[in-house]
């Protein structure tokens, strides 16, 4: 290879075939999985030497150096972050000796802020790129290869930064969540043309797709007349073979591919997850002396307008739990789900307390981690078939980042856009001991996520078509020995976006005065929970055996003087004397159902319409 150092020229008249995945190819080789492979430049070069000459021997005329996640914060999870420099001018020279003289050497830079939910603060990374580009640079290397970066924004800091330091040639390559779009609504026609505009000098894709959804990408997108493309795509999805992880595609398969991505204009073209040695042979056999092809970018449609359709998520009819509270007393009441497949007595419960008056009827997501009816179906249910607004528990113990998002999009769809969030007792704890409890966030994360829907962001950071509409709950327990504490806490909440609050069940008056007071200058409503007591072994229950709860000796004394139905009488006298003190203070009344007996919640619902003079509800819902 002639003049090998200027990567720009020889792009002109050739297809460059880069390299594999170094990561794969070190842990075939006995390197386990949670330690530092860019540390293996200092620890063990000749390792890492072997592997490059492996693709060199198969073919590949662009060598990355092992530096992906050479950068300090990616480093410092080793206490490796004085060691950045050593380690990318280390990597360099390993590859620049499996490269010999005929083959390019480029300096790989991955994203800093890959998987993670995204930091809007990416500013903040400049200097840790800059000193990666530095280190490398002044190793020696034929150009910088920007890779995996989910954010186009991140992406633009690094071109910025490096553009600064160096006229070498960039590459910069994006992972897609999908097919056509970043992480964060970018469409690839508008991103390369960003990228353009910030100075480099080939653009791409690499990562999590593989060779078709690549090819599928780079037919529907618009690139800049002067601007090269690369493709490193995966050996396509990575799944289970014979009882192990692995990525299916063959090399044969990615040999016909990199004729296809050719035909499309890609000049550089090589491999990322789960590609070998064998892929890029393959690629090279098939390629062979082939010139590159001119690219034809696709012909520019208008979208199509889209119509009503079968399916709009409808407006909601009715002011929210907080439009309402804002204006008069305002009622909700929980009833927990069946246990059991028998959904007939919670529906005629949740009818019985809709008449009564209360605004909304909240279900628990498996509270105390025992199995219960999904309170989604059963939210559902209440809406569509009784017009009876839900209010649905979220717990995080039971549904890892995908599932969460998937379960709100659910609602969305649904038209149940009232949620509370709550960590979620630990599974262990309830019927199913041997089940595990997924705690991917906390209720903190949940809440700003959740509001970030609402901005028409997924998780990911992937702009969506829809904005939801979500108002959400978080919960307080004021049953703690340091109610400051218990309030800081809170405003943490609110301060993650929390609509309104929810407290743990309350058993005396000066509690609730105590929260009026802690909680005064905080500007959302606050529901008081209210639970009536049925019998003094509940009460002795509650108090010494839930977390969040405590009775006071007042109250506990009272019930051990009634049995049975009294018992459940008296329990209601209580609570009614807890609804008066609340009323004096707060709008919001938080009924929480004890056990099936919805008939003492239907009581109390009553009994707050007519001390609140609230005129009762025309009842919407159909007989059960």
């Amino acid at each position: 290879m002639t003049n090998r150092k200027n990567l720009r020229e020889y792009l002109k008249e050739h297809i460059l075939v880069g390299d594999g995945a170094m990561a794969t190819q070190l842990y075939q080789r006995g390197v386990p999985v949670g330690v530092s492979y860019e540390e293996l430049c200092l620890t063990n070069p000749g390792l890492v030497r072997e592997v490059h000459t492996a693709y060199y021997n198969a073919g590949a005329r662009m060598l990355e150096t092992n530096t992906f996640s050479a950068n300090r914060d990616s480093l410092s999870r080793y206490g490796l972050e004085s060691k950045v420099t050593k380690i990318n001018m280390a990597a360099v020279q390993i590859a620049r000796e499996a490269a010999r003289d005929d083959a390019f050497v480029v300096g790989a830079m991955g994203s800093i802020i890959a998987g993670r939910v995204r930091n809007q603060q990416i500013h903040e990374y400049a200097d840790q790129f800059e000193q990666q580009a530095m280190a490398l640079l002044h190793a020696g290397v034929d150009g910088i290869l920007l890779e995996t970066f989910l954010d186009l924004d991140e992406l633009l800091l690094a071109v910025d930064v490096v553009r600064g330091l160096t006229d070498l040639p960039i590459i910069s390559q994006l992972a897609l969540l999908e097919v056509g779009s970043t992480r964060d609504g970018y469409s690839l026609t508008d991103a390369f043309a960003q990228l353009k505009q910030a100075g480099t000098d080939i653009v791409g894709l690499n990562c999590r797709l593989g060779p078709a959804e690549v090819l599928r990408s780079f037919e529907s997108t618009i690139v800049p007349d002067d601007l090269y493309i690369s493709a490193f795509p995966n050996a396509g999805r990575l799944g289970s073979v014979d009882g192990e992880l692995a990525y299916k595609s063959s090399p044969e398969y990615f040999g016909e591919s990199a004729l296809r991505l050719r035909e499309q204009g890609v000049r550089i073209i090589g491999g990322c997850c789960g590609t070998t040695p064998g892929h890029i042979r393959a690629m090279v056999d098939k390629l062979g002396d082939l010139p590159p092809v001119e690219r034809v970018n696709p012909t520019v449609t208008q979208p199509q307008e889209e119509g009503a359709g079968i399916y709009t998520v409808q407006p909601r009819h009715q002011p929210s739990i907080v439009e309402l509270v804002k204006e008069r007393p305002t009622i909700i009441v929980e009833f927990d789900p069946p246990k059991d497949l028998d959904a007939e007595h919670f529906l005629r419960g949740c009818c019985e307390l809709h008449t009564a008056g209360a605004d909304a009827v909240t279900l628990a997501d498996n509270s105390l981690a025992n199995v219960r009816m999904s309170n989604m179906a059963l939210g559902a249910l209440m809406k569509q078939h009784y017009n009876i607004d839900p209010l649905l528990h979220i717990a995080c113990r039971d549904r890892n980042l995908i599932g969460q998002q998937s379960h709100l999009m659910g609602l969305h769809a649904l038209g149940i856009d009232q949620v509370l969030v709550i960590t979620g007792d630990p599974s262990r704890f309830g019927d199913l001991p041997g089940a595990s409890s997924v705690f991917d966030v906390s209720s903190f994360d949940l809440i700003r996520m959740i509001k970030q829907l609402n901005e028409g962001i997924s998780f990911s950071g992937r702009q969506l078509k829809q904005k939801s509409r979500f108002v959400v709950g978080a919960a307080f327990n004021p049953h703690v020995r340091h109610m400051d504490a218990a309030v800081a806490r809170l405003e943490k909440k609110v301060e993650a976006g929390a609509d309104y609050i929810m407290t743990q069940p309350v058993y005396d008056a000066e509690t609730i005065i105590k929260i009026y007071e802690a909680t005064k200058h905080i500007d959302i409503p606050i529901f008081i929970g209210i639970m009536p007591l049925t019998s003094s072994r509940n009460a002795e229950f509650l108090h010494n055996e839930v977390p969040g709860i405590k009775l006071s000796d007042k109250a506990r004394e009272r019930m051990k003087e009634v049995q049975g139905e009294e018992a459940r009488r008296v329990g209601n006298e209580m609570a009614k004397e807890l609804i008066d003190v609340t009323l004096k203070y707060f709008n919001g009344i938080y009924l929480i159902t004890p056990f099936d007996y919805y008939g003492m919640t239907v009581e109390l619902t009553k009994y707050v319409m007519e001390k609140s003079k609230v005129p009762a509800l025309v009842n919407e819902s159909k007989a059960l």
